[in-house]
């Protein structure tokens, strides 16, 4: 009975098993829902929105193939960003080459005075150089902290490590952005 409340309070877990058995409508629904975080957590670490949609694109080509072997061992989002990041992982392997362009094309539609949206747009450019700065395991955690709002331990599942090396990276991550991002705040 204690299982299934915790599987009803994760909707998408729900939604993944209804896939698992044959229910299409049900991957339609975790698209919806998640498409939006995974594109925004691969391009706070990429830094190019083409490049995130096709990363976001394989993880649900990932998560489709992987539904009929799907178990609920933990959150529906620890599973999910495991998977987003072994891609990311790869994607770095791949192009060994760190990006140019550092804005979000979701936040030029921000409406703020023109000093404002001048001070607002360099702080964002650093915060942008700094988290390509930070290490890959700092800037995921940090990342899947602040962005997906998931637990030390969820983080811990999805990076395959344990809660105090996640503890430790956050605290060092916080570290460098603060000391680097000081002047400008």
């Amino acid at each position: 009975m204690e299982d299934n409340k915790k599987i009803e309070s994760d909707p998408s877990a729900v939604l993944m098993l209804q896939l698992k058995d044959g229910d299409e409508s049900a991957f339609d629904q975790l698209v919806e829902r998640w498409q939006s975080p995974l594109i925004n957590f691969f391009y706070r670490s990429l830094s190019s929105y083409e490049q995130s949609e096709d990363l976001t694109q394989m993880v649900f080509v990932r998560l489709y193939r992987a539904a009929s072997k799907y178990e609920r061992k933990a959150k529906f989002s620890t599973y999910l960003f495991q998977i987003a990041r072994r891609l990311l992982i790869n994607e770095f392997r791949r192009s060994q080459r760190k990006p140019l362009d550092s804005w979000d094309p979701s936040e030029l539609n921000a409406v703020t005075s023109g000093q404002d949206h001048q001070k607002y747009s360099e702080i964002e450019e650093a915060f942008e150089q700094c988290l390509h700065k930070l290490p890959e395991k700092q800037r995921t955690a940090i990342l899947l902290l602040k962005q997906q709002e998931l637990s030390y331990q969820e983080i811990a599942n999805v990076m395959e490590a344990n809660e105090s090396a996640v503890k430790t990276w956050i605290f060092r991550a916080r570290q460098f952005l603060k000391q680097e991002l000081k002047d400008l705040v």
